[in-house]
């Protein structure tokens, strides 16, 4: 399923709230799909994140390939 030869990882951090606080967002670069992350002591969780209608926040490949590039 995955390239196990590819240098590239296949998650992104495109947001952190901080090192204490422990909420991030993070693009999945092979499907562009979004994901907040919330950890806590002692528990934590991840799910999609959502648009106002409720579908998944996609990033454009285009958009990707910038954050990849550091523009």
């Amino acid at each position: 399923m995955f390239d196990k030869k590819s240098k590239e990882k296949r998650f992104i951090r495109l947001y952190s709230n901080g090192p204490t606080d422990g909420c991030d967002i993070w693009i999945d670069s092979v499907t562009g799909i979004n994901y907040f992350r919330l950890m806590n002591i002692p528990a934590g969780g991840l799910c999609v994140l959502l648009d106002n209608d409720g579908k998944p926040v996609i990033t454009p490949e285009s958009e990707i390939q910038k954050l990849r590039n550091g523009k």
